[in-house]
């Protein structure tokens, strides 16, 4: 599997957004969790928290850093990683799969039009990183 799976939509600050119908699952990118490292500890908003479109959402404490998770799209968080409170090495080991951080019920999918595909965000990492 590539490291940008091209069926999800991307952050400038690396989160990533898998549409599920009305609702979008949330998590953070391969590249975000290498620059994380170690993920030590996840906090995450509980069901019913509205979110907002690019306002912080929750923090993920590693090794390295304490970092925002910054919410893709507006909605109501309607289910909740519960799993990450105990084993928050998943947001390393599988960050597209079991890693995922919150669903949230989209309130305005126009919102995906500001996100990144998979190609655009490479290319906003390969800019980002002076092209290497």
């Amino acid at each position: 599997m590539a490291n940008y799976p091209a069926d999800l939509r991307y952050t400038r600050e690396h989160e990533w957004a898998r549409v599920e119908g009305k609702r979008a699952r949330v998590g953070i990118t391969q590249f975000a969790q290498d620059q994380l490292g170690d993920v030590v500890f996840v906090e995450l908003p509980k069901v019913g928290t509205r979110v907002r479109h690019m306002q912080a959402f929750g923090v993920v404490e590693s090794v390295k850093a304490v970092s925002d998770l910054f919410a893709p799209l507006s909605g109501e968080v309607v289910e909740v990683n519960q799993s990450l409170t105990e084993r928050p090495e998943q947001a390393n080991q599988d960050p597209y799969g079991a890693g995922w951080l919150i669903v949230i019920e989209m309130s305005d999918p126009k919102e995906l039009d500001a996100l990144m595909n998979a190609a655009d965000y490479e290319a906003y990492l390969q800019k980002a990183s002076g092209g290497h």
